[in-house]
């Protein structure tokens, strides 16, 4: 389930046995899958998938991530995941995630990715200007 709340992407996730080690905790890395999850509801929501984007040619790979971790997701909990654009350059996106225990909002961990927009070539490109607008939308909040 994803709700959008002006430039906010709420997405629920359960924590499945395979994301999780011998303790039941959630592995580390899965919580990058995770981000991922929830920057592309909001694409999708900002009405560019990115399927639509990819078949322009273009990708969003990342160039640098960050997470900190809180407290830990474990076997079967429901999260949420709240995603905001939260920077846009001529040719970059900047996302930034707040994970959340969905019973009781405890925070578990934030983090950010920044992404390049890059062509089939991997060369680094401007975002496209029909995009750009609605990128700039998400961040400010001004749909």
């Amino acid at each position: 389930m994803a709700i959008q709340d002006d430039r906010k992407s709420l997405t629920s996730y359960r924590v499945i046995y395979g994301d999780t080690d011998q303790m039941g905790v959630a592995y580390y890395g899965n919580y990058l899958r995770w981000f991922e999850i929830g920057r592309t509801e909001l694409l999708r929501q900002a009405g560019f998938p990115y399927k639509s984007i990819e078949n322009r040619g273009l990708h969003f790979p990342v160039t640098e991530v960050s997470c900190r971790y809180f407290k830990p997701a474990r076997y079967d909990d429901a999260i949420v995941i709240e995603t905001e654009l939260s920077a846009l350059g001529h040719a970059s996106l900047t996302f930034h995630y707040r994970l959340y225990r969905q019973d009781g909002d405890e925070l578990i961990a934030e983090g950010s990715t920044k992404h390049a927009c890059v062509d089939g070539k991997g060369e680094v490109t401007r975002i496209p200007p029909d995009l750009e607008p609605v990128l700039k939308a998400a961040v400010s909040g001004k749909q």
